[in-house]
């Protein structure tokens, strides 16, 4: 095996030119699947922190009738805390939220908004709900950044907001903007509005009831807990997942392409190696080779370029990757504000040991399984054709 490895690379570095336009455009190959698999493994991770930390915590307690992509349930979403979570609340490793719906009016535009009430002295959420604790006549109210650009809205801004009680009675009163919170979760910010839970129970109506209840993390579900359902993690990040996986599919032709270019010039220089060299083939078998062992060198030459390729993309690749790691891709505030998941305005790549080591076996099986496939016409060759410069 060493005499087909040393054989293999003076092949390899006497061909010249061609073997290193191929190695580089495999090397390609190595860095842009790292580098966008790290882009993903980053954003997914990222998001699930800032989810999990601003929205679920360590998972939610649900109403029978909450779903949150349908906002009409929130008309019958709400009851009032069972028991046993009542006893959790009082300990602060729950924290209930009341959704409603209700219609604002800032600078004499309607704009139809989802309230949700939360407990300004919660700590389970980074939301800074301990703005609300500010008195006033007016209503304190906190919005992300997205709801404040959408409606022009700033800090001070006092507008009106109409909302319908559980009896079916309009009311409205006025609503005070005591903050802006910039969040990378847009569920928690676009068209809702923040305000106490207390002063939003007292507006529906609903004392003690809620919506939802957000479980501090590392905190066990409770059990017997009639009719609300626990949502765990897993559960509530599912979607971030799935487009982490449908965005990995889809890159996944552009992988295609790329590999198949780079497997077909190996593909292409096998076959041309193998036509040129047929007289040195019919030597080795001269002296003594066996067919196996001169597919093997031919088989080891082409795997060679993966090898190179390796090396090349390490040279290049590493200070490359680094620099995305250490400095993140930066993304217009636009692509990031209109997003539905959440995605910050600069993503920070992640390059685990397993991407890395996997990309490489797959680059290198892939390399050595085009190199054979040429190179089995090698055992069909009989020494005299060889040797007199024919293929069969």
């Amino acid at each position: 095996m060493m005499t087909a490895l040393r054989l293999a690379m003076r092949n390899l570095l006497g061909a010249g030119l061609r073997t290193w336009l191929n190695v580089f455009v495999l090397s390609l190959s190595f860095v842009l699947i790292i580098w966008y698999q790290g882009i993903l493994q980053g954003w997914s991770r990222q998001a699930s922190r800032d989810t999990i930390a601003w929205e679920i915590g360590g998972g939610q307690y649900w109403h029978p009738a909450y779903d949150p992509y349908d906002p009409f349930t929130s008309e019958e979403a709400h009851g009032p805390v069972p028991a046993p979570l009542r006893e959790r609340v009082a300990l602060g490793e729950l924290t209930p939220i009341l959704v409603a719906q209700a219609t604002i009016y800032p600078g004499g535009r309607m704009q139809n908004v989802l309230v949700k009430g939360i407990d300004p002295q919660q700590r389970i959420l980074r939301i800074p709900s301990s703005s609300l604790e500010r008195q006033g006549l007016e209503i304190p109210a906190i919005v992300g950044t997205r709801m404040a650009n959408s409606c022009r809205l700033h800090v001070g801004d006092v507008f009106m907001i109409r909302w319908r009680d559980r009896h079916g009675t309009f009311d409205a009163r006025e609503v005070k903007i005591v903050q802006i919170m910039k969040t990378d979760v847009a569920s928690i910010d676009n068209g809702q509005l923040w305000i106490p839970l207390v002063t939003l129970q007292q507006m529906l109506d609903m004392p003690e009831e809620a919506t939802l209840l957000v479980a501090k993390p590392s905190v066990p579900p409770a059990e017997g807990v009639l009719g609300w359902e626990f949502k765990s993690q897993d559960f509530l990040l599912q979607d971030i997942r799935a487009m982490v996986r449908a965005k990995s599919a889809g890159v996944a032709v552009l992988y295609l392409v790329l590999m198949a270019l780079a497997l077909l010039a190996i593909f292409d220089t096998q076959v041309l190696s193998i036509f040129r060299r047929r007289r040195e083939i019919g030597t080795l078998m001269a002296l003594g080779m066996t067919r196996g062992q001169v597919v093997t060198l031919f088989t080891v030459e082409g795997a060679m370029h993966g090898l190179l390729a390796a090396i090349v993309a390490a040279f290049y690749g590493i200070p490359l990757l680094g620099y995305f790691a250490a400095r993140g891709l930066s993304l217009p505030k636009q692509v990031s504000d209109s997003m539905g998941l959440a995605i910050a305005e600069r993503i920070f790549p992640v390059y685990g040991a397993l991407l890395i080591l996997g990309t490489t076996l797959l680059v290198l099986m892939a390399v050595t399984v085009v190199s054979f496939l040429p190179a089995r016409k090698i055992a069909k060759m009989q020494p005299t054709d060889a040797l007199r410069g024919r293929t069969s």
